[in-house]
């Protein structure tokens, strides 16, 4: 294996390189939702296997039912050694609207903003340069000699649009793709100077309710004050479901959610993590979760209750005096820890069937459910890339949260039995998704040189 150093200085050397194979990687129009762009994606997946074909991967595009993958193996010389799975995707967000770019979304360029270069394209943050990182490290460590550890690399087109053919593909793939860790490179940092890996995810449990009274809507002045009306029993099953200092009041609801380890909890208090700025960003005051948590802890750590739309009677405009024959509403569950997303519906479905006064009936659509993930403190895998970061970034490395949820890596722990850790070098004013998307400069050059130190850091 070739010493660190010698592998920085080759990321270093080959900076103009990168920069003109990520410009050519973000030329091809790779929308996966759209269509129109079907071969440009293909074109995208041919690029990607040549490229790390040419570092002596053994790479192949493989076909699905939507756009391909493209899956390439190396081995270290080294047999003591883990094995690594790299996962990101080449597909791209639409464009539009085109005329809030300032130039061409797939023409790249670079410009500078308070002294910080950028490169503005479309997928530039999301994905492509995220995932040209890796690849620009294990350049390096190829040029020098070989890998430190075995790599297999998947990259997947559909990611932007919900990734349909992954599940099919990783049970087809079971054995090949399995490894001992896996690495993505989707998320953030802390700030454009502190590395953070992100080691939590939210579960989520999806859940539609709709009570159904009398056989039709009813005219208020004839019925109100005898009928039952749906949408205030929706209101009551709603209004119950939070006490006074908001905490969620389905029984059995906090089973499984374990406070934080005390060292995390110290790391994020001592973030420069403005809570009231958080929220006065979007016209808020008041945090609105559990009392006694810090607003970081409530959208990274603690589990949610939430309401997501209500449906019921008249919706036209002007008022129309009328008790509806049904009303409904949408749930969403953000689960942390061990709570099991199966035992949460039930508990929720329970608890609303308890609110149910006479002549009302009550129907439950489910809309999906996962677990929440989470590497645990102790890893040493976890350990090992906090010291790499912090040892390229010179700042500690943030073990972060993340309140939403990110499908692939729940479907590689239960299709694969494996961890996640997610390093990102992206940063929050990145505008992926939106015109004039960019990724840093630094987050690019340094990001290359940040996975040659954690992959370095896990081969010992």
């Amino acid at each position: 294996m070739p010493a660190l150093d010698a592998v920085l200085a080759k990321i270093d050397a080959n900076r103009d390189a990168a920069l003109a194979r990520l410009f050519e990687l973000l030329r091809i129009k790779s929308v996966s939702t759209d269509p129109a762009f079907k071969d440009e994606c293909g074109k995208a997946a041919a690029w990607l296997c040549a490229e790390i074909t040419s570092l002596g991967f053994e790479a192949s595009v493989r076909p699905t039912a939507g756009h391909p993958m493209v899956v390439g193996h190396i081995k270290a010389k080294r047999r003591d050694v883990p094995h690594v799975l790299f996962y990101g995707h080449y597909d791209v967000q639409p464009a539009d609207p085109l005329e809030l770019w300032q130039t061409s979304p797939f023409e790249p360029r670079i410009d500078e903003v308070d002294g910080r270069k950028r490169v503005v394209a479309r997928g530039s943050s999301d994905d492509k340069g995220q995932l040209l990182t890796f690849v620009e490290a294990c350049r390096a460590f190829v040029e020098g000699g070989g890998v430190p550890c075995d790599i297999t690399l998947m990259f997947e087109g559909e990611e932007e649009c919900g990734s349909p053919s992954l599940p099919a593909f990783l049970a087809a793939n079971k054995d090949e793709l399995k490894a001992d860790l896996c690495l993505v490179c989707d998320t953030n940092m802390w700030d454009a100077k502190t590395p953070m890996i992100t080691a939590m995810l939210r579960g989520l449990a999806l859940e539609e309710v709709v009570i159904r009274a009398a056989s039709r809507d009813l005219h208020s002045g004839l019925f109100g004050g005898a009928a039952v009306n749906p949408i205030r029993v929706l209101s009551k099953i709603i209004a119950d479901l939070h006490d006074d200092k908001g905490r969620i009041a389905i029984p059995g609801f906090y089973e499984g959610v374990s406070e934080l380890p005390p060292e995390i909890a110290e790391q994020w208090r001592a973030l420069p993590f403005d809570g009231a700025k958080f929220l006065g960003n979007v016209g808020l005051s008041a945090p609105a979760g559990e009392a006694g948590r810090s607003v970081l802890e409530m959208i990274w750590a603690r589990p949610t209750c939430d309401v997501n739309g209500v449906t019921g009677g008249y919706q036209g405009a002007g008022s129309k005096t009328v008790l509806p024959a049904q009303a409904s509403a949408k749930f969403s569950f953000r689960l942390v820890g061990q709570q099991n997303p199966e035992k949460i519906l039930e508990a929720f479905r329970e608890f609303a069937r308890a609110r149910l006064p006479a002549d009302c009936k009550v129907e439950f659509i489910r809309h999906g459910a996962s677990p929440a993930l989470q590497l645990p403190s102790s890893s040493e895998a976890l350990s090992r890339a906090r010291r790499a970061l912090a040892a390229e970034w010179g700042q500690e490395c943030i073990i972060g949260g993340s309140g939403g949820s990110i499908p692939i890596v729940g479907d590689f722990k239960r299709d694969l039995g494996m961890d996640t850790m997610m390093i990102g070098f992206a940063l929050e004013d990145d505008r992926i998704h939106s015109p004039n998307e960019k990724y840093e400069l630094a987050s690019f050059q340094k990001g290359a040189r940040s996975w040659a130190r954690v992959l370095d850091a896990l081969a010992g």
